[in-house]
């Protein structure tokens, strides 16, 4: 049976295929051949880099997909499809040619809401030096980002995290303007 995920998509350097954009897209045509559904993106957005003197700014967007596979299958899914596109992960937060991340799988929550808070309520410092090695939905970063929250609210504006317990609308209006003036539409 199908499930409904959301996930975000980004690109700062672009790849073999073309410019950050014609990335995006044609990654979206990849998961799309190969058992993922794409019900929903949103327009792209170019996006002020982060962490900010990273490197050059993003083209960013969201998409609601649906498919049968497990979330940790979806995860692997979208890393072959970054691999496919010359993704390189040497640094955390660095450039990247195609960043595909599995933001949310409706109202549940992985592995755990003790591990979910642990990850959520992480400092920056250590969030930039350290990564989880489990799957942790929803992402527990996804209430910090403008760049991840303006696109998903063109596809989920409705869909609300099953913690905090504010649909992504809320979490958008709540960001500081100045995040949100960073994203602006292509």
């Amino acid at each position: 049976m199908d499930q409904e995920f959301l996930i975000s998509l980004g690109s700062n350097l672009g790849s073999h295929a073309g410019n950050p954009a014609t990335t995006l897209s044609l990654a979206l045509k990849e998961l799309s051949e190969n058992g993922i559904n794409i019900n929903a993106v949103s327009r792209l957005y170019s996006t002020t880099c982060f962490p900010a003197g990273a490197g050059p700014d993003y083209v960013n967007a969201a998409a609601v997909i649906t498919t049968s596979m497990p979330p940790d299958r979806i995860l692997i899914r979208l890393h072959d499809v970054e691999y496919a596109f010359g993704r390189e992960r040497k640094q955390r937060w660095g450039m990247r040619s195609l960043d595909l991340d599995l933001l949310a799988q409706g109202q549940t929550v992985l592995p755990d809401q003790d591990v979910h808070a642990h990850w959520r309520r992480l400092d920056p410092e250590s969030q930039r030096q350290s990564a989880p090695e489990q799957l942790i939905l929803p992402h527990p970063r996804i209430q910090d980002r403008a760049f991840v929250l303006v696109p998903l609210c063109d596809v989920a504006a409705d869909w609300r995290h099953p913690i905090l317990q504010t649909t992504v609308a809320e979490m958008c209006a709540a960001l500081p303007q100045s995040d949100l003036d960073g994203v602006v539409p292509l």
